[in-house]
């Protein structure tokens, strides 16, 4: 790989709600996937064929041309030790590593915190949505949180300048004041540390052309939002933003194929983007969910399973299956879910050390087998 490791981005994404991997990569040559899924099985012909045995469902062309390039990775079966249907549970173990309890950092604040232990760059990562997610928050770790790059910083919407810099001037005395209280000193340095990066963040589509158009959904435009940051070489290093609800317990044929529409489209257009700006060798996509769902359809979706599947995507990928698929044989189901056979926390330290050459031990709280899907 041509890249340095100090150049190298982590994107990812959240398939919100439980992504079903059954009608993601489906076993088309399994006749347990049709016995198993009457009402929302794809059928045969529809399916995006991978090999004699495994297709894409048939909204995501725009991942397998990538699939076809090398760039995609797909971890079958990924999960953790006593998988629970919870969503938020689940969600909180995979953002903080901690099966067994209730931790107080996500794994990417530590990664952060890792790649700026200084916290010199306020934006090392930046979320694209409303809130914080729990993966990027550990304490003393500054994040930036942008619902909408083209109007984020504070106070968009005044426009001429002088006035601007009073409101600001103000602002920064509200948080700047001189009461000797660690709650007031954390909150006046989360004041400072939004301040500094809303006007680092703002000027980030000022310094971006491109000629790829994205589509006008919220994970494409969080992606062109990612492309945006990335191409002005502001340091950010890791990106976030997430996309849903995958929870299809209803309607899921239609529901969950319009989600992988805007989801397989939009990663599409953002790795031509990075092609563009020349930043392909630069960054790896994360794309996981909190869990699987249901090998039996309920009639018209799925219900709350284990035993998920991962993508990674880019350049430095090398493409191909990672992990068992699991075995549709009911003899072999985790009370009745795809059961899991190797643990997200395998992932998350490939990407640690191999990607982004930071120690996976504490980040992912223990020591665990890595994969070889980046390449060499």
């Amino acid at each position: 790989m041509t890249t340095t490791i100090n150049n190298r981005n982590l994107v990812v994404i959240q398939l919100a709600g439980a992504n079903d991997p059954l009608n993601t990569v489906i076993p088309y040559a399994d006749g347990h996937y049709y016995d198993f899924r009457p009402n929302v099985g794809i059928p045969t012909e529809q399916v995006i064929p991978i090999d004699g045995q495994f297709g894409f469902n048939p909204n995501m062309a725009p991942v397998k041309a990538l699939w076809d390039e090398g760039k995609v990775a797909i971890v079958n079966g990924i999960g953790y030790p006593n998988p629970t249907r919870s969503h938020f549970r689940s969600m909180d173990i995979w953002h903080t590593c901690e099966p067994e309890k209730i931790a107080t950092e996500g794994w990417l604040g530590r990664v952060i915190r890792d790649l700026d232990p200084r916290g010199q760059n306020v934006i090392t990562g930046v979320n694209f949505g409303r809130g914080l997610p729990r993966s990027m928050g550990a304490p003393g770790v500054p994040v930036a949180s942008v619902g909408n790059l083209e109007t984020y910083g504070l106070f968009p919407d005044v426009e001429e300048e002088r006035i601007r810099g009073l409101c600001l001037d103000a602002f920064g005395k509200m948080y700047g004041g001189t009461i000797q209280d660690s709650v007031m000193d954390y909150l006046g340095q989360t004041g400072r540390d939004a301040l500094k990066g809303a006007d680092i963040l703002r000027t980030a589509p000022d310094r971006y052309a491109s000629t790829v158009e994205y589509a006008d959904n919220p994970i494409a435009q969080s992606l062109k939002n990612v492309a945006q940051v990335m191409c002005a070489d502001l340091g950010t290093r890791v990106y976030y933003a997430q996309h849903g609800s995958f929870d299809t317990h209803g309607d899921e044929v239609k529901v969950h194929g319009g989600l992988w529409t805007q989801v397989s489209g939009a990663v599409s257009d953002f790795m031509a983007d990075l092609e563009e700006h020349g930043k392909a060798d630069d960054a790896i996509v994360l794309i996981w969910t909190e869990f699987g769902r249901r090998v039996k359809d309920n009639g018209s979706g799925t219900d709350h399973g284990s035993g998920g599947t991962a993508f990674i995507i880019g350049n430095p990928v090398a493409g191909g299956f990672y992990g068992q698929y699991p075995s549709l044989a009911e003899d072999d189901h985790l009370d009745g879910d795809l059961h899991w056979n190797n643990d997200f926390r395998s992932t998350y330290s490939t990407i640690a050390e191999q990607w982004l050459g930071l120690d996976p031990v504490n980040i992912v709280n223990g020591r665990f087998e890595q994969w070889d899907f980046l390449r060499k």
